[in-house]
């Protein structure tokens, strides 16, 4: 299969005849198979990146031809996505651990230097806090406008998490050290000026999407920035070629996420709305994530047979 797929992408599909083109079309759904067991042995991890890595390029061909049906794209959500997310969740999860541990620093430092919040968050927000005032006032009246400028700013900060990636991790390190050590400063700070409620009611409904989406994000980045670091078997570039395809999927899922939560942290969040209806929604959304990112999923010859013969 690899020496028919090499012929295919040098010269294009008409560089196989008819015999051919069948039995990659055979060959492709036997891999599948022998990925989806190789996936239950821990011990043949090479053997599961190297078939994986065989099908990626195979479908690509094989189905570049073909327009995206909307039930391909919810089926992608729907079970591509978890299974893809599972897989890769050690990469989240050390972006989940540094941006905690970060969060924890920031408090412990403006807990015992409070001159150290003030130069972080700057003698405007210090003001406003002094007044008993959210900052995110300045968001009523022009809720449209601004949740678009949160849109794209929660967009450029995901992104620059993944592609960070390939500064062998360190832009990634950086941004979810960043982001944490800046949400563990602000909540203490709030704390000291009896804001506490004010600052996690404001938080609590779009923080439910976005601060899991930033973390998925550097997750990404740190799957490109292991391949770059270890390549293991393979040669550095088809490493950190095939990490970036698993990178990319996994940032894809975010973007609806991101889009959700930036209509909530400019419509709902800064709103008079009681306090209730901002942490059930936080709540709500959150369980609904994990259900989502958590839930078994059909193994790969399952799902090609639900694409080649949907019912």
């Amino acid at each position: 299969m690899d020496a028919l797929i090499k012929r295919a992408e040098s010269g294009g599909l008409t560089s196989l005849d008819r015999d051919e083109l069948q039995q990659t079309a055979l060959l492709y759904r036997q891999v599948a198979g022998d990925l989806s067991v190789l996936r239950q042995d821990r011990t043949a991890r090479a053997s599961t990146v190297y078939l994986n890595q065989i099908l990626v390029r195979a479908h690509n061909i094989l189905y570049s031809a073909r327009k995206t049906s909307w039930r391909a794209l919810w089926l992608f959500f729907r079970d591509d996505y978890p299974r893809h997310f599972q897989s890769l969740f050690r990469y989240v999860l050390i972006a989940i651990l540094i941006s905690l541990a970060a969060g924890i620093l920031g408090a412990v430092i403006t807990q015992s230097h409070p001159d150290f919040m003030r130069r972080f968050v700057g003698p405007g927000m210090i003001v406003t806090m002094e007044r008993h005032e959210m900052w995110t006032k300045s968001i009523i009246g022009i809720e449209p406008k601004a949740s678009s400028a949160i849109m794209t700013n929660n967009l450029s900060v995901s992104f620059t998490a993944f592609a960070g990636g390939i500064s062998f991790g360190l832009i990634t390190l950086w941004s979810m050290f960043f982001n944490g050590l800046m949400l563990g400063v602000i909540g203490m700070a709030c704390h000291q000026y009896n804001m506490s409620l004010q600052l996690w009611s404001f938080v609590a409904a779009h923080g439910s999407l976005e601060l899991p989406s930033i973390v998925i994000a550097g997750g990404a980045g740190f799957r490109i920035a292991h391949a770059m670091l270890f390549p293991g078997a393979y040669r550095w570039r088809d490493a950190v070629a095939f990490a970036g395809i698993e990178a990319t999927q996994l940032v894809v899922g975010i973007i609806p996420m991101l889009i959700i939560a930036g209509a909530l942290e400019g419509f709902l969040s800064p709103s008079t709305a009681p306090n209730w209806i901002k942490y059930t929604t936080g709540a709500m959304l959150f369980t609904l994530l994990n259900l989502w990112l958590w839930r078994k999923v059909p193994d790969q010859e399952t799902r090609i047979r639900q694409l080649r013969h949907p019912r």
